[in-house]
């Protein structure tokens, strides 16, 4: 397979109250968003998120949880999960809580990808979950993993990560990249 998506979704979401993925807007769920914009690029997604999260996902979604040697590790950790069980050349990552993100910006975003981690960043702040990676990055993940090392921006500055300018790839970056922390952000 050559394009592979991933939703993180398995966030404590304190801030936000309760599960973000399962936030609405405009009818749709949060991790909705999220397949529904890396779609057209990819064969197959998966969503990450924790176990007791699992059942309240549809059951025709490829869902699955952190692999055991990491479990509840953070962002670092679903990506590897993703990456373990969908096998594929590069893989398109976006966390659940972004529901303003579409796939005009995931197809600007791929345009930009030579190899590696590519990146977004839109004024000085990175979004290093809105990426593109690459699937020689694994054991650059397992590696930082079995060290204690989970911080996500740590690994892609070690592959040398290309950040792209959020306002190359959207009209509205600032609303594009906006994370729904709480839930007065809609």
């Amino acid at each position: 397979m050559k394009t592979a998506g991933i939703v993180l979704a398995g966030g404590l979401s304190r801030r936000f109250g309760s599960p973000k993925a399962f936030a609405e807007w405009e009818g749709r769920h949060f991790y909705e968003w999220s397949l529904n914009a890396m779609k057209p690029f990819c064969e197959k997604s998966i969503v990450v998120t924790r176990p007791e999260l699992v059942e309240r996902f549809p059951c025709d979604l490829h869902i699955t949880t952190d692999v055991k040697p990491f479990a509840g590790q953070g962002p670092l950790a679903g990506i590897l999960s993703g990456m373990e069980k969908l096998q594929a050349e590069r893989y398109i990552i976006l966390p659940c809580d972004m529901p303003f993100m579409t796939a005009d910006v995931i197809g600007r975003l791929l345009e930009y990808h030579s190899s590696g981690v590519t990146s977004v960043v839109l004024d000085g702040n990175y979004h290093p979950l809105v990426s593109i990676w690459d699937c020689t990055t694994l054991q650059n993940l397992r590696e930082a993993l079995e060290s204690g090392n989970r911080r996500v921006m740590d690994v892609q500055e070690k592959l040398g990560v290309r950040w792209v300018d959020g306002v190359l790839l959207a009209n509205d970056a600032h609303r594009t990249f906006t994370n729904a922390n709480t839930p007065n952000i809609l």
